[in-house]
């Protein structure tokens, strides 16, 4: 059986906590930011917890606890 690879672009994007969850950045922060809100801005700013209906799928693409 060859080895598993790691999702390249999943890496990029997702990173596993010390307690075994997934975190994730918010969409919605990338561009067009002068219209909203700074308050908007500010809660973009704090990364989220991948939900627990992707969490396997994401799992199976960050084999190594990456």
């Amino acid at each position: 059986m060859p080895k598993m690879k790691t999702h390249r672009g999943a890496v990029k994007r997702m990173k596993i906590s010390a307690r075994g969850k997934i975190v994730r950045a918010r969409a919605g922060k990338s561009h067009l930011l002068e219209h909203k809100s700074p308050a908007r801005r500010r809660r973009l700013r704090a990364g989220g917890i991948l939900s627990h209906a992707d969490f396997h799928r994401a799992k199976r693409l960050l084999p190594h606890g990456r």
